[in-house]
């Protein structure tokens, strides 16, 4: 049966919240319906990075210290408002609506300690919007010694199955942390982390230029990349390793582009998103043939020359030059998610988070 959903996703890179509709069965999309998006502020996003420091001790999944709490209650009004605006917007009824899939805002990802902690109040939102909540997709496979990421291969899968395109096919999220999905001949999927996407870049813009981001790779274009600093990054032991493999936002926070100017720190980052990347096509099973890159570095004009040079003679695509809807691509996931989720499906599996099997997944919150 296909059931409407919406999707919400806010990302590492904590510029705001992505919300979208869809039509599915939770094996194909039936129907894209309308987007949105609710920016978040700027004394926001200072509330998230100081909730971000202050997870970053945590043990226990369920506390809330220091700014985590107000933050927590940040989140949930704000996909609350986001839930709100498009429904009305578009005249939409909550009893048109089956569920809504809520990733929430990862404040910590430590797979490797069975932990990943998501800020927001399902159960909360749920009651606000009235409307069936599933959140809390990672726990369940972390749990179980999976890397809890990235949960949206299954979507991407879907999304490919829609496109004429020559196999293998990949598909490039680029957030604050970059993840890619292979698509193969038959559909098996592979996936992990590749390693930073835009959280360098806009942790370097804010600290050196106090811009929340290098807009349209301006700054990268006008800069020259140090490639032997972009060597010694990959030297770090994540990008020998085969996937499943996941990252912390932060995991790679500690590389220092401080010595370099504000083009060239630019264009060392950007570059390096790109390698990493590229870095990853040997531990596939065969060079994929076609890529899809979706998320906010999709965007990035600097960004997405680099990746056209470092994965050819590859195609490379945005996502919305194929009919997507690039930005909303990951809310969309999450309605699908949390469709899959209802139903029982597996969400993860040992190709894409090493799951020791096909998971299902998540918390279902009801008005």
């Amino acid at each position: 049966m296909t059931l409407r959903a919406l999707g919400l996703m806010s990302g590492t890179s904590l510029d705001g919240v992505d919300v979208a509709l869809i039509e599915t069965d939770g094996e194909r999309v039936a129907a894209f319906g309308p987007v949105g998006y609710r920016r978040y502020a700027e004394d926001e996003r200072a509330l998230l990075r100081r909730a971000l420091a202050d997870a970053a001790g945590l043990s226990d999944r369920a506390a809330r210290p220091g700014a985590l709490a107000d933050a927590e209650a940040l989140v949930t009004k704000a996909h609350a408002e986001a839930v709100e605006d498009l429904l009305a917007a578009h005249r939409i009824g909550r009893r048109d609506i089956a569920v809504v899939g809520f990733h929430g805002q990862t404040v910590l990802h430590r797979p490797e300690r069975r932990l990943t902690v998501q800020i927001g109040d399902g159960y909360g939102l749920a009651r606000r919007i009235g409307v069936p909540v599933v959140f809390d997709l990672r726990a369940a496979d972390v749990a179980a010694g999976g890397q809890g990421a990235p949960l949206v291969p299954v979507f991407h899968r879907a999304l490919v199955a829609t496109l004429d395109r020559p196999h293998p096919v990949a598909v490039l999220n680029i957030g604050g942390v970059a993840n890619v999905t292979y698509v193969g001949d038959a559909g098996e999927l592979i996936a992990c982390d590749t390693g930073p996407g835009n959280a360098l870049i806009d942790d370097f813009m804010a600290a050196r230029s106090g811009a929340a981001w290098d807009r349209d790779g301006v700054a990268a274009a006008q800069g020259r990349a140090d490639e032997q600093w972009i060597a010694a990054a990959l030297a770090h032991p994540f990008f020998a390793a085969p996937p499943p493999k996941s990252l912390d936002r932060n995991a790679f926070a500690g590389l220092d582009a401080s010595a370099l100017s504000v083009a060239d720190g630019a264009a060392t980052l950007t570059a390096l998103t790109a390698a990493a990347v590229a870095a990853v096509v040997p531990r596939l099973p065969r060079p994929p043939r076609s890529w899809i890159i979706a998320g906010g570095g999709a965007r990035n004009p600097t960004l997405m020359r680099m990746l056209a040079e470092r994965l050819a003679p590859a195609a490379v695509e945005t996502g919305q030059a194929v009919g997507w809807a690039s930005d909303a691509v990951e809310a969309q996931a999450f309605a699908f998610l949390a469709v899959r989720a209802l139903k029982r499906l597996p969400i993860t599996f040992p190709t894409t988070t090493g799951a020791p099997r096909p998971m299902t997944g998540g918390a279902t919150a009801r008005p």
